[in-house]
């Protein structure tokens, strides 16, 4: 259990709460923890639009039907105790009377549903109105779209609110296949001996979705594979695996290993990286006509640590592929000496983690075929998660925030890394390539794998 030793928050608002945000996750993980008992402060939503507060209340509740059913305790208990203000974030009102709906709390959540280049007016506002001492803020990623724009936002919110105060979501840290690879890596000693330069041969990380950009094409132009899931989620994942264990029970503990693992990830060349494009992307609504955004990329991803030096990392992301899944296999070196049949053999054993969308542990091994010779035959052990009362992720996340457990949100020095991995490959540094939707992307993606036995397709 992580030691948790700071205040918990005393007051929940969001910003943008008549929002898209608001309606597909915040409702329904506000509902959910009030469920659990979980939540018992005043919950303020703020924004600009024709509604009021019974408005709101009903908004409330369409998003509960849309999403996971409402529950009639605790929307009943929501909507006695939500309040709204309704104002424009450059009018200095708006936040004199946010102050006021506040009342005694001194340590309220901020929650910035909103654009980040709204981030630096809200801050200000709350500043201004002195509502920041002692609150903690929540923002959503994109964290930036480069190095230097992460830097500026960072600069922008420190302004106002110190570096322990901001709590960036990553809403891939609060899902529970993420929760349990962490969990299997630190508390079996079974992998420990064996996670290193010395036995794994390489390693495998594949987020496929048979989606395409699903009428958000004007979004996609501005952002691309590489800056929607790989400099963010998938390296993130990685940093997971690769990171050294934590030392104690603090949440910064799991961060700054974390941060050890980003900062020792070298930054990625052209050569590196294999990007893609899906047939009839262009004719998407909002897409350019000469469009050069990838929707596919690979990439090969070298840590330059003693325990991972030279094994290389492939991150696979996509769209348009057969299948959605995603999925992580770490593969080892074969035996020293091939003893029976296994010189011949492609595949070496392996540990595989489904993540989504059912949650797998497997492992690949050989064991000998029935009868005289020593032959055999490849097979998976395997334990498969059946979903319980599972928190959603941005249940656990919000919860997390509220009583200030940092441990699984973005720190600034994660963020500022990655984008240094990243940044190097960003825009058109290397060429992007059509592929047939459906199919697993580019075949000039094999190239980067080939020495490696191909792709392992989920």
């Amino acid at each position: 259990m992580i030691e948790v030793t700071a205040l918990e928050s005393d007051a929940f608002v969001f910003f943008g709460a008549t929002g898209d945000l608001a309606f597909r996750q915040i409702f329904p993980a506000l509902q959910a923890l009030i469920r659990r008992g979980h939540v018992d402060i005043p919950v303020i939503g703020v924004a600009k639009s024709a509604m009021d507060l019974d408005a709101l209340r009903a908004r409330a509740h369409d998003s509960l039907v849309q999403h996971g059913g409402v529950d009639p305790r605790a929307f009943a208990w929501l909507a006695a105790h939500l309040q709204y203000v309704n104002g424009d974030y450059h009018d200095r009102e708006t936040f004199r009377q946010l102050r006021t709906a506040l009342g005694g709390a001194r340590r309220p959540l901020y929650y910035f549903a909103i654009p980040p280049d709204l981030f630096a007016t809200v801050a200000e506002g709350l500043a201004g109105s002195d509502s920041h001492h002692g609150a903690r803020v929540v923002v959503e990623k994109p964290f930036g779209r480069d190095l230097a724009s992460a830097q500026a936002l960072n600069r922008t919110l420190h302004r106002s609110f110190p570096e322990s105060a901001i709590f960036r979501i990553d809403h891939y840290l609060g899902k529970e296949p993420v929760q349990n690879l962490v969990y299997f890596r630190f508390a079996n000693s079974v992998l420990e001996p064996i996670w290193n330069r010395q036995y794994v041969a390489s390693v495998q990380v594949t987020m496929a979705e048979e989606v395409g950009v699903e009428g958000r094409g004007r979004f996609y132009e501005e952002v691309g594979a590489i800056r929607d899931v790989v400099q963010n989620h998938l390296l993130e994942v990685v940093a997971l695996l690769t990171m050294e264990a934590p030392v104690g029970r603090h949440p910064d503990a799991l961060r700054d290993e974390k941060q050890r693992a980003f900062g020792a990830m070298r930054p990625l060349a052209a050569t590196d990286v294999v990007r893609g494009q899906f047939r009839g992307y262009r004719n998407e609504a909002g897409v350019a006509p000469d469009s050069h955004v990838e929707t596919f990329a690979a990439v090969r991803l070298f840590i330059d640590t003693p325990r991972w030096a030279g094994v290389p990392i492939y991150i696979r992301a996509g769209k348009r592929m057969p299948v959605t899944a995603t999925e992580v296999r770490v593969e080892f070196k074969p035996p020293p000496q091939a003893v029976f049949d296994t010189a011949s053999t492609r595949e070496g054993d392996y540990v595989r983690f489904r993540l989504s969308p059912n949650v797998t542990i497997s492992l690949g091994a050989r064991v000998k075929l029935p009868g005289e010779a020593m032959v055999g035959e490849a097979v998976e052990l395997l334990v498969r998660h059946m979903a319980g009362d599972e928190m959603t992720p941005y249940e656990r996340l919000l919860g997390d925030a509220i009583r200030g457990d940092a441990m699984l949100f973005v720190r600034e020095d994660a963020v500022e890394a990655a984008w240094r991995v990243v940044d190097p490959v960003l825009g058109n540094a290397a060429p992007v390539h059509e592929y047939e939707p459906k199919t697993w992307g580019p075949g000039e993606a094999d190239q980067i794998v080939v020495a490696n036995g191909g792709w392992h397709n989920p």
